[in-house]
């Protein structure tokens, strides 16, 4: 498995992974599935800032942007990272994250947040184990499917205080 930048003829396989996530779990709070043309878009857009594990095919991905407008933000990003079941377990994440973090850094950014679905647990433990910090929990903040969905917000500092 490698960890490289995401290209445009990614963008089919990208967003079948995504659209798995959305139209199949609670795990993102969006209903709306993803069209090939809107992720490739996205890649364009976030050139350096999105990735994918290829091993024999695309197995994952992880992108991130803004955590919110502002210049008081402007050293914070967050990320999305979304994995097939098959390549679960199997490093592909602790790659994408430790990619994605890297080059927040040599990007001058310190913080990276997961805003995370309470229906979830298992990407909490995932961040909990590289190394990221619960900060916060939005008790129903969040509805998908008719149930309202707590969002937990987790942080991991990039670069000393």
């Amino acid at each position: 498995m490698i960890i490289r930048p995401a290209k445009g003829s990614d963008a089919g396989v990208v967003a079948a992974l995504w659209n798995v996530m959305i139209t199949q779990t609670l795990f993102t709070f969006t209903s709306q599935p993803k069209t090939g043309a809107e992720v490739e878009a996205l890649i364009a857009g976030r050139a350096g800032q999105f990735w994918v594990a290829d091993a024999e095919g695309v197995a994952g991905f992880i992108t991130y942007g803004a955590f919110r407008s502002g210049v008081g933000y402007r050293d914070a990003v967050e990320h999305s990272i979304v994995l097939d079941a098959a390549a679960q377990g199997a490093g592909a994440g602790r790659a994408l994250m430790q990619t994605a973090c890297d080059a927040a850094v040599a990007q001058g950014r310190r913080v990276m947040v997961a805003a995370i679905s309470g229906a979830n647990p298992g990407a909490v433990g995932f961040h909990a184990a590289l190394g990221f910090d619960h900060v916060g929990r939005m008790p129903r903040i969040g509805q998908k499917n008719g149930q309202q969905l707590d969002l937990i917000l987790m942080q991991k500092m990039l670069t000393p205080r």
